[in-house]
C-alpha cells in the first residue's frame, strides 16, 4: 500500500449535532481501523449524549511503520497526523465545545498520536487516554538499539509544552507486541514532568487491546463533571 503523508482523510461525526451534546470526544483510531470503529467504541460505553469527532488516516494508518522507527522515517506522517487532530479540535470548537469539555481518546497508533499531540501542544483538554500507547518522541537519541525497545534506538523527549494538570492515562499490557513497556513507562514519566496528572496502568500478561480497566476508566472520565482518568 502507498502512503501519502500529506493526504487528508475524512472526519466521522457521531452523536448530537451543533453543540447539543453534553461533552465532546476526539477519537483516534489504530492501524487498519477507522473513525467508524472509534465512534462505535464511544457509543458502546453508553453515552449517547457525547459528540464524537473521529478523524481518519488516509490508508487507515497514521504512519506506515512502527512508532519506534527513526524520526526522519516517520516525521512527515506524524506532522500530518497531528494536523488531523487539530482539525478535529477545530470542528469541535466550531460547534461550541470548550477545550476543557473535550476528551481525547486514542488506541494503539491513535493512542500514540493522542499522547504526542498533547505533549507537543499542551492544549488544555479535559483528559487524554493513550490506550496501548506511548510517546513517539521529538528526535532520535544517542545510543544503540535496545532489546527493551524491540530492536529500536531510544528517542529524545524535548517537549516544551506545559500540561497544567491535564489528566493523562497511559495503558499497556506487560507484554505488548507493539508497545514496549519501557516506552510506556518513559511516556508517563515525561508527561508527568510536563505537568500532566499522568497515570501508567500496566495490564499483566500479553496483549494489545482495551482492557476492562480501560473501559471502566473511560466511563468514569465521561461522566458529568468527571475529568480524571
Amino acid at each position: 500500500m502507498s502512503y501519502d503523508p500529506h493526504a487528508a482523510g475524512r472526519l466521522v461525526r457521531y452523536g448530537p449535532k451543533s453543540g447539543a451534546a453534553r461533552r465532546a470526544v476526539v477519537a483516534l483510531h489504530g492501524r487498519g481501523s477507522d473513525g467508524e470503529d472509534m465512534a462505535g467504541l464511544v457509543e458502546s460505553l453508553g453515552f449517547p449524549d457525547m459528540a464524537v469527532f473521529a478523524p481518519e488516516a488516509a490508508g487507515r494508518s497514521w504512519w506506515p511503520t512502527s512508532f519506534l522507527a527513526p524520526t526522519a522515517e516517520i516525521g512527515p506522517y506524524v506532522t500530518s497526523a497531528l494536523s488531523a487532530v487539530d482539525r478535529a479540535m477545530a470542528d469541535a470548537a466550531a460547534e461550541g465545545y470548550a477545550e476543557s469539555d473535550i476528551v481525547v481518546i486514542g488506541f494503539s497508533q491513535g493512542g500514540c498520536l493522542a499522547l504526542e499531540w498533547v505533549a507537543r501542544t499542551g492544549r488544555p483538554v479535559g483528559a487524554v487516554f493513550g490506550l496501548s500507547a506511548g510517546l513517539l518522541g521529538t528526535a532520535d537519541a544517542d545510543g544503540p538499539a535496545e532489546e527493551a525497545l524491540y530492536g529500536h534506538r531510544p528517542k529524545r523527549f524535548d517537549y516544551t509544552a506545559r500540561l497544567g494538570g491535564i489528566p493523562v492515562r497511559v495503558s499497556v499490557h506487560e507484554q505488548d507486541p507493539h508497545i514496549p513497556l519501557k516506552r510506556a513507562r518513559e511516556s508517563a514519566e515525561v508527561l508527568a514532568r510536563l505537568g500532566a496528572d499522568a497515570k501508567l496502568v500496566v495490564e499483566p500478561g500479553r496483549g494489545h487491546a482495551l482492557t476492562a480497566a480501560d473501559v471502566s476508566a473511560l466511563r468514569a472520565a465521561l461522566q458529568p463533571q468527571a475529568t480524571n482518568p
